[in-house]
């Protein structure tokens, strides 16, 4: 496992072990001793979106929860966003390509908004959460936000109802 700091504070990139043969491959995505030893944190639960081509997700997130994300199968294109409005780096954001074949995770930090772009036929979308869900602590930007001035590879993505109308905590 390989860890690297991005540009965006607390966000880490990580790098997983991929062990191929003729057979398939084999990754080993999660290792409650090696987080524990690496971020210090314990995730409490997991959960999946399956979703299409051209599906956008996002931005969405809360204010206690960190996040470790990735693509079980597939391809998207992850944005992570600065949205702790007391940061000097308030709107900075990144973008990461996570998919089935690069096996990438990216550790997101509470106040910190995650979006994703489908870009195969289909992708499942994995992450695990350091809190229990809890609607009075969630947000959701717009993923063309004027203040993130997010680039996205696409013109007019698949939204749901939340994504188009944004609702702030």
């Amino acid at each position: 496992m390989k860890v690297e700091k991005t540009r965006l504070d607390g966000v880490l990139l990580i790098k997983l072990d991929i062990f191929e043969d003729h057979r398939g491959q084999y990754v080993e995505i999660y290792n409650e001793q090696v987080y524990k030893r690496l971020v210090g944190i314990t995730f409490v639960c997991d959960d999946i979106s399956v979703s299409f081509q051209n599906v956008l997700r996002g931005i969405h997130s809360d204010n206690a929860n960190w996040k470790l994300v990735s693509c079980l199968e597939g391809k998207i294109y992850l944005v992570v966003v600065n949205c702790d409005v007391e940061s000097k780096d308030f709107c900075e954001w990144e973008s990461f390509i996570l998919s089935d074949s690069n096996r990438a995770q990216v550790l997101v930090p509470p106040k910190y908004g995650v979006g994703h772009l489908v870009l195969s036929d289909k992708a499942i979308f994995h992450y695990k959460q350091s809190a229990y869900y809890d609607p009075s602590r969630q947000f959701t930007y717009r993923y063309d936000d004027l203040g993130f001035n997010i680039w996205w590879p696409i013109q007019t993505p698949i939204l749901s109802r939340r994504d188009t109308e944004g609702h702030y905590v």
